[in-house]
């Protein structure tokens, strides 16, 4: 009724031009949160005014209502359900947007004017731990940016696990690429500082206040958090911008989340020359975890990952967007996914790993005080697999599954309590009681013995008042409404005893109450609110008892996780017959037998394996080709397999060895960014122009037809200096697709290019694409055949023909007029004619009679000019 009036008080006041004391309360708390959607809850409804619910309206597809007026104008209102509101928060998160949650916390009984209101907590893209509202299987980061003296901070927190990381850069391009690595789901910077414009179409951008980013109280927060006296122990006392960024990061999770952080127990830090190079466009070139359609089965991540566990799954997604450069860590890798394929162990060790919960998940609620029963019955089922689990571990023979299974432990006394604490089958909430089990605390059960007991009450005073006034039909009971009361019908009201009080009196009947039965009552409400109170008080108890032991906790989950993803690695070695990588401390890269992971796992016939050799002396491979004839899948694998090597998987080749590689760079496909203003070419350009500058000769560069968005002698004239670039300067492993067949020129220039191509060959008019890599350049691209299977109408192709036989004919003659040399190459050395050159390339026995009758009248063509 409180509710209902104040809705009837706030619409009849709306009309007037002061504000009704509701909406001064809610202008009051917004204007505490301007930027953010207010939540404001009335009844059984998140209400959202003005700007928020236009907002809300189209982000959430809920209808967009009025209530009253302001200034003669109606106020924009939408609502939700509070019940539904996780799926709504969920929608909003995804699109960047933060939400303050405003709820009711006075009494509306005893309310004079509006109920008191208070926002309770501030849900933001990258501070939510709602399991309801995150992707279980991808971490959801905070990142905090801030430069100081040329250098770039960044903080990056995942509140839902606690770890915590310090990074500290030297250039923006590290910064940008970074950022792409970490992917945040929030990024926090000063708004005195102007953001790279790499990073301005980011969604989830929080500009915060350039004092939060001071250097010395950045310090004491985070000092405070860890409650030392410095930071040398954590190795990060030297990282000034990187610790300003950790500050502004610890206080705007505080002012979000308004409770301690407890579960953040230490910062690690990261370098970036403990790990593999990969920039935005390569990692996005590469189809790592992610893919523009969207189905992760075409990502790298979606065909490695079997984990049997979440935190498996977000761990390994961690270690593919960061492939590491220590070659000991990889290879103590190696050894224990041997290890785990010796006997199968892996199968025994992955059945058991199924049985375990998200308890780096659990864990983090559980310190933060929103873990739900469910949790813990989750975190109490898996301590219960850790005893079996540990002894399957102890019959291998690897030091590093002994580690794993040392930090791993078994937490008995945790176990225990939750053993005897918790009910098999608990209720989602512990708001309505129930989770406590029977005997773990004595004053509970006696407060639920008699709450409980209530109804046996009921039926012997029912038994005992028929028999003491002799009316048959007397009924003793309960409603939420008027409590317990004795009910008799108007039949029998003369014989109602004296010491009855009339309580309420209904069409046929009569309700009263005694004082045995108002003492009952008194009693047993009593007794229901004091259990529920205190059920609640046990259930904090236990939460805090749990938080005291975190830390074993948090390195156990920690310990799961990696098993997790070395049991998936050997299952996905054996299934899909990887190897063992080598990693050499010689320079090279030598593949034998190398696949496309992801495109044999998607594709429907065979993938055609193909060799790999780069060395000091052959430093850049030439690949020509025809148009889908696998050059871009062939630089592509062999880029997966190098990174799958550095994150200690066994990689898709017979035989693979791999000196040192710092960094990978890829510029493949064409794309645009009109947002920013850059065309394709643009594009391309720049990615190139980041590669020149930044690629080193421990690099491996990938590139793929460089030039082709601009005129043809631009193009191949930058294709050349690129090439030149990097193969005199930079030396650099590089494979250089092209069609531009000029550039197989190169190969005589410089001793470390060499030409391969991938072959083809023709049946009448079709074009039939063998996959193989061979030495040597290629003799033609096949543009009009593959234009043929793309469904090019027949007359169009037969038009090119006709006008690519005029302009081979005309280059032919306009260069033979202006060098004297009978050569079409613009870069070839090689004095012949044009004739001898095909005659040179040409395998009679490959071709059938109608391709050799075509190839005479061709050669007749070009000795008539």
């Amino acid at each position: 009724m409180k509710m209902k009036d104040e809705l009837n008080q706030g619409n009849r006041e709306a009309q007037q031009k002061e504000p009704t004391p509701m909406m001064q309360q809610y202008f009051r708390i917004k204007s505490e949160y301007p930027d953010t959607l207010l939540f404001y809850r009335m009844g059984d409804f998140y209400e959202l005014f003005f700007d928020d619910a236009k907002k809300a309206s189209q982000l959430l597809d809920i209808a967009l209502t009025s209530r009253g007026q302001s200034a003669g104008v109606p106020v924009p209102m939408a609502g939700i359900p509070y019940h539904a509101a996780e799926s709504y928060l969920a929608k909003l998160l995804k699109n960047g947007e933060s939400v303050a949650i405003c709820e009711q916390i006075g009494d509306p009984a005893l309310s004079k004017g509006p109920v008191e209101r208070k926002v309770v907590r501030i849900v933001t893209p990258g501070t939510v731990t709602d399991e309801a509202l995150l992707d279980d299987r991808k971490d959801n980061l905070l990142v905090a940016l801030y430069a100081l003296d040329n250098m770039h901070g960044v903080a990056s927190l995942d509140l839902t696990s606690g770890r915590f990381v310090l990074q500290q850069l030297e250039s923006e391009d590290q910064l940008l690429s970074e950022v792409a690595r970490l992917n945040p789901a929030e990024l926090l910077f000063s708004e005195d500082w102007p953001l790279p414009s790499g990073l301005k179409q980011r969604s989830g951008l929080c500009r915060r206040p350039p004092w939060h980013f001071d250097k010395e109280s950045a310090r004491q927060l985070v000092l405070k958090q860890f409650n030392t006296l410095d930071l040398k122990g954590y190795g990060c006392e030297h990282m000034l911008a990187a610790i300003a960024a950790a500050g502004a990061l610890l206080q705007y999770v505080k002012d979000t989340q308004q409770y301690a952080l407890p579960h953040i127990q230490g910062i690690r830090t990261e370098s970036s020359d403990e790990s593999i190079l990969l920039d935005a466009a390569s990692r996005r070139n590469l189809e790592l975890d992610f893919h523009p359609s969207g189905q992760l089965q075409y990502t790298l991540f979606g065909v490695l990952d079997k984990t049997a566990t979440a935190m498996g799954s977000r761990c390994l997604r961690r270690w593919i967007n960061r492939p590491l450069r220590n070659h000991k860590i990889l290879n103590n890798r190696y050894a224990c996914i041997a290890a785990l394929l010796h006997g199968k162990l892996y199968r025994d060790v992955h059945n058991y790993l199924r049985h375990v919960g998200d308890i780096e998940r659990i864990s983090s609620r559980i310190a933060l005080k929103s873990a739900r029963p469910r949790d813990l019955l989750v975190l109490r089922n898996t301590l219960a697999v850790l005893p079996e689990l540990q002894q399957t571990l102890s019959s291998a023979d690897n030091s590093l599954l002994a580690l794993l299974s040392k930090q791993i432990g078994e937490q008995p006394e945790i176990l225990s309590l939750l053993q005897k604490a918790i009910i098999d089958n608990p209720p989602v909430l512990i708001r309505d009681g129930g989770v406590i089990a029977a005997g773990f605390n004595q004053e509970l059960d006696d407060l639920r013995n008699l709450s409980q007991n209530a109804d046996q009450f009921l039926v012997d005073m029912e038994n005992r008042e028929k028999a003491a006034t002799g009316i048959v039909n007397l009924k003793v009971n309960y409603n939420r409404v008027h409590g317990y009361y004795i009910e008799i019908s108007h039949l029998h009201s003369a014989k109602v005893p004296a010491h009855y009080t009339r309580k309420q009196t209904l069409k046929g009947a009569e309700r009263y109450i005694t004082e045995e039965l108002k003492s009952f009552e008194d009693k047993v409400l009593s007794a229901r609110e004091k259990s529920l109170a205190f059920e609640k008080s046990l259930y904090e108890e236990l939460l805090n008892t749990i938080t005291a032991s975190l830390i074993p906790l948090q390195h156990c989950a920690s310990a799961l996780a990696e098993l997790d993803v070395l049991v998936n690695f050997a299952e996905r070695a054996e299934s899909l017959n990887l190897s063992q990588p080598a990693l050499i401390a010689k320079p090279g890269l030598t593949i034998e037998g190398g696949r496309h992971l992801v495109i044999e796992q998607v594709a429907a016939i065979p993938f055609v394996p193909n060799d790999l050799a780069l060395s000091s002396q052959r430093r850049m491979l030439v690949i020509t080709g025809p148009n889908m004839g696998g050059k871009s899948t062939y630089m592509r694998q062999a880029a997966l397999i190098v990174l799958m090597a550095h994150i200690g998987c066994y990689a898709p080749a017979k035989a693979m060895a791999c000196g040192f590689i710092d960094k990978i760079f890829t510029r493949i496909g064409a794309s645009d960014d009109l947002a920013g203003g850059r065309s394709t070419f643009m594009v391309e350009m720049s990615e190139t122009a980041n590669i020149l500058h930044n690629a080193t000769s421990k690099s491996l560069i990938l590139m793929d037809e460089i030039g082709r968005g601009t005129s043809t002698f631009d193009g191949l004239s930058l294709a050349w200096a690129c090439a030149d670039y990097l193969a005199k300067e930079t030396r650099a492993f590089t494979l250089f697709a092209t069609h531009y067949f000029e550039l197989t020129a190169l190969a005589d220039e410089q001793k470390f290019i060499h030409n391969v191509h991938l072959d083809a060959m023709e049946h009448g008019d079709k074009i039939i694409f063998l996959h193989t890599v061979k030495e040597g350049p290629a003799n033609q691209s096949y543009g009009l055949q593959v234009a043929s299977l793309a469904g090019v109408p027949r007359s169009v192709i037969d038009k090119a023909k006709t006008k690519l036989r005029h302009l081979e004919d005309k280059a032919y003659l306009e260069q033979q007029a202006e060098t004297g040399v009978n050569q079409l190459d613009l870069f070839s050395s090689k004095e012949c004619h044009p004739a001898v050159s095909l005659l040179e390339e040409m395998n009679p026995d490959d071709l059938s009679p109608r391709q050799a009758l075509e190839m005479l009248y061709r050669l007749k063509r070009m000795v008539e000019r």
